[in-house]
C-alpha cells in the first residue's frame, strides 16, 4: 500500500509540475503581430518594448502593459460651430491622419491618446478658422490645412505621434448666408458682364472712329489729287491761251486787223454763256446783232487760214536747199 500510494503521489506531482510548467511557458511567451508593439513593465516600471515576433518574459514579474498600434490611423473630427472673424457662424468637420512612432511615449506621456488628439485638433480648428474671414475660409482650405497640421503636429511630438494630414471636409454656412452669397455672386457676374459689354462698345467705337479717320484721310488725298489735276488742266489751258494770244498778237503786229476779232468774239461768246447759265432769270430779252458775231467768227477762220498758209510756206522754203544740195 505504501508503494502504490507513493507512485500515485509522484504521478500527481508530475502532472501538476507539467501543468505549471506549461502555464509558465504560456504566460512568459509573447507573440507580437506585425504593426504592433508591446511596452513591458517589470514590477510596475517600464523596462522595454517588444517588437513584432516571439518574445519571452518572466511571468508574474514582467507584464505587457499596453498593446500599441503602430500603423497610420484615421480619425473623424466631429462637426462643430465656429464664429469667424467677421462674425459669421459656420459648421465645420474634418478628418485627421496620425501614426505612433514611439509606443512607450504614446502609452505613458498621455492618457487616452485618441481622445487627446481629437480634442487638440478641434481646439486648433476653432482657433485657426476663427481668426479668418468667411471668404478666406471658403477659398483658402489648403492654407487652413497647412496651419492646422503645423500646430497639431508640433503639439503631439512629445506623445511620440506623427500627425501626417489634417483635412477640412465640409464648411457649411447658414442658409440665409448662402442665399446672400448667391446674390452677391450673381451681382458680381452681372458687373463683369456689364464691363465686358462696355469694353466691347468701346472697341466698336474706336474701330468706327478709326474707319472714319481713314475715310477722311482717303477723301482728303482724293481732293488733293483732284486739285492737282485741276491745277494741271488750268495750267495747260493757260499755256494754250497764252499761245493763242501770242499768235493773235503776232498777227496784229504784222498788220492783220482781223486778229482783233478773235478777242472780241471770245469775250462775246463767254458773256452769252454766262447769261444762258444764270439761275436768276427764266426769260432773257436781249437785242443783239447776230451778223456781228458771225463776222467775228469769220474773221477767226480767215486768221487761222492765214496762219496755216504761212506755216506751209515756211516748210516749203526749208525743203528747197536740201534738194539743191543733192
Amino acid at each position: 500500500m505504501d508503494v502504490s500510494s507513493f507512485i500515485e503521489g509522484s504521478t500527481v506531482f508530475f502532472i501538476v509540475f507539467v501543468i505549471l510548467g506549461l502555464t509558465l511557458v504560456y504566460m512568459g511567451a509573447k507573440i507580437v503581430p506585425q504593426g504592433m508593439e508591446f511596452p513591458v513593465e517589470r514590477l510596475g516600471k517600464y523596462t522595454k518594448t517588444l517588437a513584432p515576433g516571439l518574445h519571452i518574459i518572466i511571468p508574474f514579474i514582467d507584464r505587457v502593459a499596453y498593446e500599441t498600434n503602430m500603423r497610420e490611423r484615421v480619425m473623424d473630427v466631429p462637426s462643430q460651430e465656429i464664429i469667424t472673424k467677421d462674425n459669421a457662424m459656420v459648421t465645420v468637420d474634418g478628418v485627421i491622419f496620425f501614426q505612433v512612432l514611439d509606443a512607450a511615449q504614446a502609452s505613458y506621456e498621455v492618457n487616452n491618446l485618441e481622445v487627446a488628439i481629437l480634442n487638440l485638433t478641434m481646439t486648433n480648428i476653432r482657433t485657426v478658422m476663427g481668426s479668418m474671414d468667411l471668404d478666406e475660409l471658403l477659398s483658402q482650405r489648403d492654407r487652413i490645412n497647412d496651419r492646422l497640421l503645423t500646430v497639431v503636429d508640433h503639439a503631439t511630438n512629445t506623445w511620440g505621434v506623427k500627425v501626417t494630414r489634417i483635412e477640412i471636409k465640409d464648411i457649411s454656412p447658414p442658409r440665409d448666408l448662402v442665399e446672400s452669397m448667391g446674390r452677391q455672386m450673381k451681382a458680381e457676374r452681372d458687373k463683369r458682364a456689364s464691363i465686358l459689354e462696355a469694353e466691347g462698345q468701346r472697341q466698336s467705337e474706336i474701330l468706327k472712329a478709326e474707319g472714319l479717320k481713314q475715310s477722311a484721310i482717303l477723301e482728303a488725298e482724293g481732293r488733293r489729287e483732284a486739285a492737282y489735276r485741276d491745277a494741271e488742266a488750268r495750267e495747260r489751258e493757260a499755256e494754250a491761251e497764252a499761245k493763242a494770244t501770242a499768235m493773235v498778237s503776232t498777227a496784229i503786229a504784222n498788220g492783220d486787223s482781223k486778229a482783233i476779232n478773235y478777242f472780241v468774239a471770245q469775250k462775246y461768246i463767254e458773256a452769252f454763256g454766262q447769261i444762258a447759265t444764270s439761275r436768276s432769270d427764266k426769260v432773257i430779252l436781249m437785242p443783239m446783232e447776230a451778223s456781228g458775231v458771225i463776222g467775228s467768227l469769220a474773221g477767226i477762220a480767215e486768221l487761222s487760214k492765214d496762219v496755216l498758209s504761212k506755216d506751209d510756206k515756211k516748210r516749203a522754203r526749208g525743203s528747197v536747199p536740201s534738194s539743191g544740195g543733192d
